[in-house]
Parts: structure tokens; C-alpha cells; sequence
């Protein structure tokens, strides 16, 4: 870049700030604890290095000139970006503190899960900010962790990259639940769904998640040989339950998520004929934020948030 100098002494960009904040060389020689000569020298090389007197006598003593008005705020911003670079980690005061954290995670997960982590932040990190962030096709999340876009993403992907950081938070079995008085459920026993009735029934699922990813349960019944007669794929996954009270849909995923409905909608919940592994949820980071303390703080909290749950439940 032309006219920048080869060596920029970040010193030098110190004086310059209380230069133009203090607006006399004998103070700054004070604050700085240097001979008044040395500051002067100082000055004469910012002249020399910007082209502009940066003060001048006024009525009452220096003043900046406009340009070096202009060169404050972007002075003090470098001062400010250059502590933080070399400032060594301290510890993360969640209640005095604020971060802005953004969490990605599917809306199939428990309808109490992701409700507990927002309240959890904001009672132990009141001045913080909470960003959620859903899941779909076009979302690349390994790029957008690894740009500090995203800080957590929390999924149940049956292989998850092997560069990223994992925790496992819980693990829920697969069940199925319709309509409590649509037919098939009048007459059938909860535990008495046969392989033939599961994979002739009418599924609503999820859209994709990934690009070429189909998901743990199309994934799962695919190395079986077996297919399932999917009639409607749906991107909301939180509206599949009414859509569940309106039709003779049958819906697969896990019986954490299944029960909040239960309990509140005119559904009932099947076990599966078929022994589908057990649901995995688990967060995922990347590097660049593994040693970050308020990072650190917010995994911790996810995983207590999840063990709680668990704890309820089960």
C-alpha cells in the first residue's frame, strides 16, 4: 500500500490518539511518563507520515485540524482491537458480561429443550444475547462454524465431521404416533404394529436436512432393503403433530419429542416394529471457539440443560 510505512509502530499511533485527545505535548509527556522533546519528535513523525499539521494553535491552546479529528475514533479503534489481540483469556462472568451466541439445532428436538437453554441464558447471562438458527438444505454449517457465523450446532447426524469438537447431550428412541382415533389406532394395541403395517402406513417426514443426507430413520430402513411409503415431506417440522390431528398421517422420530403431544393433542404414540438405532443428539464446534471461556460457559450450559431434561423425562 503506498505511503504506508514499512514498520508502524503501534506507540507511535498511541501518542498519536492522546495527541489529539489531550491536545497538548506536555500532558501526554506526563501520561506517558517520556521527556516533553520525545513527544514532540513523535508529533513531528506523524506530520511527516500523514502530510497534516493533525493540531494547530487555537484561541485556547491546540486544536486538531479536520483531517486529524478524523484519525481519532480509528486510532482508538486500533488501540482497542490490539489490547484485545494480546490481552491474555480471563474467566467469563455470565451475569456482567455480554455475547451475542449463535446456536443452530432442528425444531424436532424436544418441544422443552431449546425454551430451557433461552431461559437458562438469560437468568445466569441476563445482558447476553441468544441467536437460534434452524436447519435446512442450503445451510453449509461446516463453513459457517468455521467462519464464526455459527458457534454450536446441535444434531443427531449418524456421522458427524471428524474435525469438529462433540458432546453428547442425550439419546431418545424412535417411536411413531398418529391420530388417536383415526382407524389403524381404534384398532391396534400400541405394541402391536407389524413391519408390513409400519412400511404401508402413510408417513409425513421431515425435508432434508443436508444436502444428500436423508436423515437417520430413510438412512437406517435403506441398508434394511426396506422403504416406507413417505405420502408428505414437510420443512416444518413443528407443525407435523396438527397436522397429525387433521389427517391418517403417521409420523417416526423420537418419543421425547412425541410425549409434550401426547399429552396435549388427541394423538397416541406406537412402538416402532423395526429396531432403529437409538437417536443421538449431540453439539458440535469448531476449534476456533474451543478455548473461548464464554464458549466454554455456554456448552457447559447446554449440557446441564439437556441432563435436566433428561433427568425429568426419564
Amino acid at each position: 500500500m503506498s505511503g504506508l510505512p514499512d514498520h508502524l509502530d503501534i506507540h507511535l499511533i498511541r501518542i498519536l490518539y492522546l495527541l489529539l485527545s489531550e491536545k497538548n505535548v506536555s500532558r501526554v509527556a506526563l501520561k506517558l511518563n517520556q521527556p516533553q522533546p520525545s513527544i514532540s519528535a513523535s508529533l513531528r513523525k506523524l506530520r511527516e507520515l500523514t502530510g497534516d499539521p493533525l493540531l494547530v494553535r487555537g484561541t485556547r491552546g491546540m486544536v486538531p485540524t479536520q483531517y486529524g479529528e478524523s484519525l481519532l475514533q480509528p486510532a482508538k479503534r486500533i488501540l482497542d482491537e490490539t489490547e484485545r489481540l494480546f490481552a491474555r483469556k480471563t474467566a467469563f462472568s455470565p451475569q456482567h458480561e455480554a455475547r451475542t451466541f449463535h446456536i443452530a439445532a432442528p425444531d424436532y428436538l424436544d418441544s422443552q429443550f431449546l425454551p430451557n437453554i433461552v431461559a437458562s441464558v438469560r437468568r445466569e447471562s441476563p445482558k447476553s444475547r441468544i441467536v437460534l438458527h434452524g436447519k435446512g438444505p442450503d445451510n453449509d454449517y461446516l463453513k459457517l462454524l468455521a467462519d464464526g457465523e455459527l458457534d454450536i450446532v446441535i444434531a443427531n447426524w449418524d456421522d458427524p465431521p471428524a474435525h469438529l469438537h462433540m458432546s453428547k447431550l442425550f439419546e431418545d428412541e424412535i417411536a411413531c404416533i398418529m391420530r388417536a382415533d383415526c382407524p389403524y389406532a381404534l384398532r391396534t394395541a400400541p405394541d402391536a404394529m407389524t413391519v408390513e403395517d409400519y412400511l404401508s402406513l402413510p408417513h409425513v417426514a421431515p425435508s432434508q436436512m443436508l444436502p444428500g443426507y436423508s436423515g437417520v430413520i430413510e438412512s437406517f430402513l435403506a441398508r434394511q432393503d426396506m422403504h416406507r411409503n413417505v405420502v408428505v415431506e414437510s420443512a416444518y417440522f413443528g407443525m407435523i403433530p396438527y397436522m397429525l390431528t387433521r389427517s391418517d398421517l403417521v409420523l417416526t422420530t423420537g418419543r421425547q419429542f412425541m410425549r409434550f403431544y401426547e399429552r396435549n393433542l388427541p394423538l397416541k404414540i406406537f412402538n416402532v416394529p423395526i429396531r432403529f438405532p437409538t437417536m443421538r443428539f449431540y453439539q458440535l464446534w469448531h476449534d476456533r471457539v474451543h478455548h473461548a471461556p464464554e464458549h466454554k460457559w455456554l456448552r457447559e450450559l447446554i449440557t446441564a440443560t439437556a441432563k435436566a431434561l433428561v433427568q425429568n423425562t426419564w
